[in-house]
């Protein structure tokens, strides 16, 4: 099953797919990792970014699409970017689309950490990573 790990910040999504399992998985697509949206987009921006998730999922086959939870309160809570890119996908995307909370990947994390070898460096690819490994069997 290949998974697509999709990390909302300000108006950028950060994406890393992975196929297997969590014992043996892989990146698939490692060169596009980045989507954006303007801060104050039009319809036609938005159908466009719309437009594009759906064709990375369908070029790569991806099964399911994971988010990262945004805060509804409090310090660090999810912008209009963030809230904006999380409705259209949430709307629009052909493919089934499931919401993961940050104290879940930590945890996650510590129990999995030495299966993780193919985890990007970069900090926001690496919280995409999360995502997509989250749902991996």
């Amino acid at each position: 099953m290949i998974i697509a790990g999709f990390f909302l910040k300000a108006n950028e999504v950060r994406i890393v797919s992975l196929n297997g399992h969590r014992g043996s998985h892989e990146l698939v697509s490692p060169k596009f990792n980045k989507l954006s949206l303007s801060k104050n987009p039009s319809q036609e921006e938005v159908a466009t970014f719309s437009a594009a998730i759906n064709a990375y999922c369908e070029e790569n086959n991806i099964e399911k699409v994971v988010l990262n939870r945004r805060a509804s309160k409090g310090q660090g809570a999810g912008g209009a970017g963030t809230f904006l890119m999380e409705g259209v996908i949430l709307a629009r995307t052909t493919v089934c689309v499931e919401l993961v909370h940050p104290a879940t990947l930590r945890a996650t994390d510590k129990r999995t950490l030495e299966l993780k070898e193919v985890k990007p460096k970069t900090v926001d690819l690496g919280k995409a990573y999360d995502l997509a490994f989250e749902l991996l069997a």
